[in-house]
């Protein structure tokens, strides 16, 4: 917990890389760029499905004043998921050729990182939360309990209800998540559900990924999503050099920003 009372703080989130270090690299000089930033957050699913998971994992653990927050995708790289006895991720059928080559990718991208790695996503944080002002802020990858599937509105509004009898200085709620790759932006009274999209991987038709901002004074809290491009051509050529488990799919993924697996033959 982080309690910055009587501060304006401004925090830089980014989430569900994948991977995707052109798209990273992308996001961090623009979070650079900014005159101040407290924390950078980053809400999980860091490495799989993608061509360069090792130079992902060596440019976050350089980062500085940043929260780490596991994804359901970091947790499988630490559950050994191709080990289960037909292995399933998010409901998927385990005889799915697409399901069996995310395992394979998962297997892959553990065996890319390496125990440095996983030593990284084991100290990561399962949700981070703060009071700041009249403020209560929160953030995870998906939800409590589970990493694999966001809150719907009327659970936000159980979640507010909760916390407003715990924290009866604030005046406002906010939830903040990533996991879905497509932006999010709920409100409801004092209570609002958001979700930046993908830094690396977007599902949302649009290919350039997602950094976010958001910047708590004393009288308001405001969120900024910002859409940038980055060099989608070097990260499908690298791709198709690299040719990781599942590598046709996120091809088409990352060509038409959406889950187009009706493009693989």
């Amino acid at each position: 917990m982080s309690n910055l009372d009587g501060q304006t703080a401004t925090f830089a989130i980014i989430t569900d890389i994948h991977g995707n270090i052109h798209a990273l690299d992308k996001a961090l000089e623009i979070i650079q760029d900014q005159k101040q930033i407290d924390k950078i957050i980053c809400l999980g699913d860091n490495f799989s499905l993608g061509s360069a998971p090792m130079e992902v994992f060596n440019k976050l653990q350089s980062l500085e004043n940043t929260i780490f927050i596991r994804g359901n995708h970091d947790r499988y790289l630490l559950e050994r998921i191709w080990e289960y006895d037909r292995p399933t991720i998010e409901g998927m059928d385990p005889d799915d050729p697409v399901c069996i080559d995310i395992i394979a990718n998962q297997k892959w991208t553990a065996d890319q990182i390496g125990d440095a790695g996983k030593a990284f996503i084991r100290d990561m944080r399962m949700s981070y939360f703060l009071n700041l002002n009249d403020a209560y802020v929160e953030f995870t990858h998906a939800w409590f309990g589970r990493d694999e599937l966001p809150p719907t509105l009327e659970e936000a509004k159980k979640w507010r209800d909760h916390e407003q009898i715990k924290h009866t200085q604030a005046n406002t709620f906010t939830f903040i998540h990533g996991h879905t790759h497509i932006p999010r932006n709920d409100q409801f009274g004092n209570l609002q559900v958001l979700c930046p999209g993908s830094t690396g991987l977007p599902f949302d038709e649009d290919q350039r990924g997602v950094v976010a901002f958001l910047n708590i004074k004393p009288d308001s809290v405001k969120w900024d999503v910002q859409r940038f491009e980055f060099d989608t051509e070097a990260a499908i050529e690298h791709m198709q050099k690299v040719q990781p488990p599942f590598y046709r799919n996120l091809l088409a993924t990352l060509k038409y920003a959406s889950v187009r697996n009706d493009m693989v033959e």
